[in-house]
C-alpha cells in the first residue's frame, strides 16, 4: 500500500510537457498583383508612356518608354506589382485613361 502511494506522488510530480506552438503558427502573406497594359490599335506610344508616368509612381520617363515599347512589340507589358489595393488602383486610372489592360493577376 505504501509503494502504491508513492508512485502516484511520483507521477504527479512528473514534468509536463506541452508543444511548442510557435512551430504550429502559419503565417500566410497577400499575393501581389500584377498591373498589366495590353498593346492596342487606338492608342498612341506618347499617350501610354504619359500615362505610366502619371499614374505609376515612381515611373522614370525612360522606364515609361521601355514599357511602352514592350506592349507594342510583345502585345503586353507588367508595368507595376505589389499590393492589391494599389494595383486595383492603378489599374482603374489606367483603364479609365484608354489603356486596354489585362484583369488583374495574383502572383
Amino acid at each position: 500500500m505504501v509503494t502504491r502511494i508513492i508512485d502516484v506522488y511520483t507521477m504527479a510530480s512528473a514534468p509536463t510537457v506541452t508543444p511548442d506552438r510557435v512551430n504550429q503558427v502559419t503565417r500566410k502573406t497577400y499575393p501581389n498583383y500584377k498591373v498589366i497594359v495590353l498593346n492596342d490599335d487606338f492608342n498612341t506610344f506618347q499617350h501610354v508612356a504619359e500615362c505610366l508616368m502619371k499614374y505609376i509612381p515612381g515611373m522614370s520617363s525612360d522606364r515609361a518608354w521601355e514599357l511602352t515599347n514592350q506592349v507594342h512589340y510583345e502585345g503586353q507589358a507588367i508595368v507595376w506589382t505589389g499590393p492589391q489595393e494599389p494595383a486595383e488602383l492603378y489599374h482603374q486610372q489606367l483603364r479609365r485613361a484608354g489603356l486596354t489592360m489585362a484583369p488583374l493577376e495574383a502572383v
